[in-house]
């Protein structure tokens, strides 16, 4: 493997025996390591089959670039975050491919201060130094050491600071880990709760690690996914549901009435939440869709702020306001006090915080958002050629609008209702999102003319 094809728009990502495989995972980790000339790494890896001995090669990389390897084997990515941060590493890697099909596997990768890469800087040299292999011989090779141990109760130690355990009353919650990395860290955490007297009462869903994936790639995002956890929910009474992806940088909702609660509608309720934590703070949210969660920091006395879509750009624009929060309605949220990363654990521990001392449900607090600003959801259409298909959406509506906003991909606004249109960075697709005003009347009429004028089929 020559090329190196597995280098994508942000991360690393390919398929086993094609374009990744240890040999390959052997290269990136010595590239990382020789870049930074790195004094540690972290290296943590998912449950997938290959992920151990992908690891298990970038630490052979990284040592023989003369950096230690700070081992924290199975964890999520962001308990890799944490632990180059806590641990004050030089770099990170997690070995994962989160939701992708069970025959890929891939790379996230974090440099100190737990900081994205930049893209020349940083993400193309390395691959450059990968393709090359043009290594420098070290003054002596790396050592291992495993810290698993500590950096999970060091990471424990962090989430949990995000709240207040004694506020949390009586609830019975539903965990579904997707048989992904999350349980054992799951486990941890229910623990400390237990131990400081929480009553909470935790069902655990599809809760150990298997690379076989028996009850399919964990992607809560997909409705066809949702009864995994939207029935345990309802069968067990609980007060709401949340369901993790392969790496768990991401969770989602469900409420009490097993409905699922759209990313959007999150990122506006966490905003709400630490605007009562934070007066005045800054909150930070993408593009797509936005009146919502805006609306809610208005009248918070927030600040929000509007960045491109996707984690560097977000925890950029976090870092140069430093914004206490920002969100994306793809699930990720990222937290000012958590290195600026992103992290799945931290949100449900919110909610259940907030659920707890306001005495209303979770879907007290969203059900009243979607009927005020409803919203499509993202819908990807499969275009054969992106550009023209824009234009026509553009030039049918362009003459009504009363703003054009071109952060990311474009947006028009009209009185009552916006839509945002993107091309996505790593597949032949165009991202459409609409949403309104007051009411979700219109809103499907909006989206049948926009479909037809772009074409192609829904992905």
């Amino acid at each position: 493997m020559t090329d190196l094809t597995c280098f994508k728009a942000y991360d690393v990502r390919g398929e086993i025996g094609v374009n990744i495989d240890e040999g390959v995972a052997y290269r990136i980790g010595r590239a990382v390591a020789q870049h930074f000339s790195a004094k540690s790494v972290v290296i943590g890896f998912d449950a997938r089959e290959t992920s151990p001995a992908f690891a298990a090669a970038a630490a052979r990389g990284a040592m023989d670039a003369g950096a230690d390897v700070l081992d924290i084997g199975m964890a999520g990515t962001e308990e890799m975050y944490w632990a180059v941060t806590e641990f004050g590493a030089c770099a990170g890697i997690e070995v994962t491919a989160s939701h992708n099909p069970i025959n890929y596997n891939g790379m996230k990768i974090v440099k100190s201060g737990s900081r994205p890469l930049e893209d020349v800087e940083d993400f193309q040299k390395i691959k450059v130094l990968a393709v090359s292999q043009g290594w420098i011989g070290p003054a002596q090779t790396g050592r291992l050491r495993n810290i698993a141990a500590e950096a999970r109760q060091s990471y424990a130690d962090k989430v949990l600071s995000f709240v207040d355990v004694a506020k949390l009353r009586r609830l019975k919650l539903v965990i579904n880990s997707g048989n992904g990395a999350a349980g054992p860290t799951v486990d941890e955490i229910i623990e400390r709760l237990e131990a400081q007297g929480a009553p909470v009462e935790f069902i655990r869903v599809h809760h150990e690690p298997d690379s076989t994936f028996p009850n399919g790639i964990p992607n809560p995002l997909l409705s066809a996914n949702h009864a995994a956890t939207a029935d345990v929910v309802l069968r067990e009474g609980a007060d709401m549901g949340v369901a993790f992806d392969g790496d768990f940088d991401r969770c989602f909702f469900f409420d009490g009435a097993g409905r699922f609660v759209p990313g959007e509608y999150v990122v506006g309720l966490l905003a709400e939440i630490f605007l009562e934590k934070e007066a005045g703070a800054q909150i930070v949210h993408d593009p797509r869709v936005i009146w919502n969660t805006q609306d809610i920091v208005a009248a918070r006395g927030g600040v929000a702020i509007q960045s491109k879509t996707g984690h560097a750009f977000i925890k950029q624009t976090m870092r140069s306001h430093g914004a206490v929060y920002g969100g994306e309605m793809s699930a990720h949220h990222y937290f000012r006090d958590f290195a600026f990363c992103d992290s799945g654990m931290i949100p449900w521990l919110l909610v259940a915080e907030l659920v707890s001392h306001s005495g209303r449900s979770l879907a007290d607090w969203v059900s009243g958002r979607f009927g005020a600003f409803p919203s499509s959801g993202e819908i990807n259409f499969r275009v054969e050629d992106a550009g023209p298909a824009i234009e026509r959406v553009l030039d049918a509506h362009r003459g009504d609008a009363v703003s054009l906003d071109e952060t990311d991909g474009v947006s028009l606004a009209f009185a009552d209702w916006r839509f945002n249109l993107r091309r996505s960075n790593t597949e032949p697709l165009v991202r459409l999102n609409v949403e309104g005003r007051g009411g979700a009347e219109g809103l499907s009429t909006k989206i049948s003319k926009i479909s037809n004028l772009l074409g192609g089929t829904v992905a």
